[in-house]
C-alpha cells in the first residue's frame, strides 16, 4: 500500500481552530505512507490549532484556502473532527461549498466523529448511511441520513463514496478504509 495515492492530493479541511488533532495527524500520515500528498485546507490563512480534546495542542501551517481551493485540484476530502472544528465550519459558506464540491464532482470524502456536521449542512448526507460521534446522530437522521453505530462505514450510496467512523478509537479502521477507498477512486 505505500504507493496506492502515489499521485493523489487528498484535501484535508478543517477551521482556525479546534480540530482534534489526532483525528487530522494519524489519516494525515496514512495519506503521506500510501504515497499521497495531503493538503491542509481552512477558512484563514497562516497556522491553524490542533486540540487534544480540550487542550491546545500543536499548529500547523495551511497550504489552501477554502476561498481559493477547488475541489479538480484534489482526488478526495478528508474532515477531522473536534466539536469545535465542524460547528465552526459549518458556519462558513465558503468551507461547505467546497465540501458541497466533492460530492458534485463524486469524488471521495472521508469525516470523522462531529465532521459530519459540515456534510448536514451541505445537504450531502440524504439517503447515505453514515456513522459519527453519538450526539450527532439525530443530526443525521434529521438531515435524512441513516445513522449506524459502526467503527467504520462505507457508502457508496450517492454521487460519490463516504466513509465515516466514530472516534479517535476508530482511526486504524478509518485510515485503512479511506486510504484503500481514495486509492479506488
Amino acid at each position: 500500500m505505500a504507493d496506492a495515492l502515489s499521485g493523489k492530493t487528498i484535501a484535508f479541511l478543517v477551521a482556525p481552530e479546534g480540530i482534534e488533532q489526532v483525528e487530522l495527524t494519524e489519516p494525515w500520515k496514512a495519506v503521506e505512507q500510501a504515497g499521497g500528498s495531503p493538503k491542509l485546507v481552512s477558512t484563514d490563512s497562516g497556522k491553524v490549532q490542533g486540540f487534544n480534546h480540550l487542550d491546545k495542542a500543536d499548529t500547523f501551517d495551511v497550504d489552501d484556502t477554502v476561498d481559493g481551493a477547488d475541489a479538480s485540484s484534489y482526488d478526495g476530502l478528508v474532515l477531522p473532527g473536534g466539536v469545535a472544528n465542524p460547528d465552526f465550519l459549518r458556519m462558513q459558506p465558503a468551507a461547505v461549498s467546497f465540501a458541497t464540491s466533492f460530492f458534485d464532482a463524486g469524488k471521495p470524502v472521508a469525516a470523522i466523529c462531529h465532521a459530519p456536521w459540515t456534510l448536514v449542512e451541505a445537504d450531502v448526507v440524504r439517503g447515505r448511511t453514515i456513522t459519527s460521534w453519538p450526539s450527532l446522530q439525530t443530526d443525521l437522521r434529521n438531515a435524512g441520513a441513516t445513522w449506524v453505530d459502526e467503527e467504520v462505514v462505507v457508502c457508496t450510496d450517492g454521487p460519490n463514496t463516504l466513509i465515516s467512523s466514530r472516534k479517535p478509537d476508530d482511526l486504524k479502521a478509518f485510515c485503512r478504509e479511506l486510504t484503500y477507498q481514495f486509492a479506488k477512486a
